[in-house]
This record gives structure tokens, C-alpha cells and sequence, in this order.
């Protein structure tokens, strides 16, 4: 679509970093699509609708997701004594039609923007970060965001490597050629994780991981 990533921490000098921590959900391989096994990961969210590329909703919501990303990192330096990377951004995405994202109909498209947290991350300390970052800054997506925990189960994902606009076609295969081949259907919202910052990576060179939640099909 577009972007603006309880265990032992791992890094540099202990930093836990989702991506090292669940390799597998984070480093998938470009070309093919697999199966994994997707367990509860706590996330900061925030809800929108319509054309990323265009939203004023949608600068808002990642900008609010960063900047509280980064206050929850900072407090739990202070107060756990425990430091992490803030992860990559990741959306999950969905619409009454499904057919609009490989025409690329952004307007027509549902959004969830999340970055993931540590496990050891509690409400209370997300909590507190938020009312910092309030007595600093004027950011009203702050009001929308959530901590949650989500489960997404089986799921089947590639690493898309290109343009955004081309995930179409990637998408085309995963839906009408791998699930059917495999006697899967879809569940849950499409899914995305983006490795890339857009700002400073050429198109053709962005890292995308394209992940479907699935079920056996009837």
C-alpha cells in the first residue's frame, strides 16, 4: 500500500529489536510466499480511511505514532532500565471491495497504522509516555492511538521488493493462484510492513512484507 517495523532482547548492547527478536515475521524471501505462524505482538494503532498518499488523517496518524513510539522508548529506558529500537511501521489494510488494491483505488481504502512494542511493554507506561508527549506537543491523532495485543494465526506472506504501486500483481497471485492451490482462504485484514524508509530509499528499492492471515477454506 505506502508507508510515510517475551523475548531475550538481542542487538546492539542488548537493544531488543522486533526484527531480530521474531526473524522470521520480519526478514521474509522476495519471489515466493510461505507459511508462518504469527503469535501476539503488542502494538500502538491508530484508525483512518482514504488515499495515504493524499490524507491529512494519515500524516497525522504516522507522525502520532512516531513521535509516541519514541516517548514509550525513552520511558522505558528511565523506568525499566530496558532500551529498544522503535519498529518499523506496518498497516493493515481492508475495504468493502478487495479488488481496489490491485487497481490501486486508494480512496476506497480502510486503514490501522501500528508500530510494534516490545512485549514487556505495559499499559500504565504507555500511558504515562502519552501524557508527556501532551504536555509537549500539540498533536491531536495522539487522542486515537491505542495500545493493543493482536493475534493474526496462520498467515502467508512474501518480501515485496519494489514500488508500492506494484504490490498489485504480487497480491493477484497470493489471492486467486497460492491460497486456492493450497486450500486456504483469507481472514483478518492484508497486512504490510514496511522496511524502508521511502523517504531516503529509491523506489525500486523498498522492502515491503506483504503478509494475508488465513484459514483452511470450506
Amino acid at each position: 500500500m505506502t508507508a510515510a517495523a517475551g523475548t531475550r532482547p538481542e542487538g546492539p548492547a542488548g537493544t531488543y529489536d522486533v526484527k531480530k527478536a521474531h526473524r522470521r515475521l520480519y526478514a521474509p524471501k522476495p519471489g515466493g510466499f510461505e507459511v508462518v505462524d504469527v503469535p501476539e505482538l503488542a502494538f500502538l494503532a491508530v484508525d483512518g480511511a482514504g488515499d495515504p498518499n493524499t490524507s491529512a488523517d494519515y500524516r497525522a496518524a504516522v507522525e502520532a505514532l512516531y513521535t509516541a513510539s519514541y516517548a514509550i522508548r525513552a520511558a522505558a529506558k528511565a523506568t525499566l532500565g530496558r532500551v529498544h529500537t522503535v519498529a518499523p511501521l506496518e498497516g493493515l489494510w481492508s475495504a468493502a471491495d478487495l479488488s481496489v488494491f490491485r487497481t490501486r483505488d486508494k480512496g476506497a481504502w480502510q486503514w490501522t497504522m501500528m508500530i510494534a512494542q516490545p512485549d514487556w511493554i505495559e499499559p500504565g507506561l504507555v500511558d504515562g509516555a502519552l501524557a508527556g508527549v501532551r504536555g509537549k506537543k500539540q498533536l491531536p491523532a495522539l487522542e486515537l492511538l491505542r495500545f493493543e495485543r493482536v493475534t493474526e494465526g496462520t498467515s502467508v506472506q512474501t518480501l515485496h521488493l519494489g514500488p508500492y504501486d506494484d504490490e498489485g500483481p504480487v497480491l493477484a497471485r497470493l489471492h486467486e493462484e497460492f491460497l486456492p492451490a493450497h486450500g486456504l482462504a483469507m481472514t483478518g485484514r492484508h497486512h504490510e510492513i514496511y522496511l524502508s524508509d521511502p523517504r531516503r530509499t529509491e523506489p525500486a528499492r523498498l522492502r515491503t512484507v506483504l503478509r494475508q492471515p488465513v484459514t483452511a477454506a470450506r
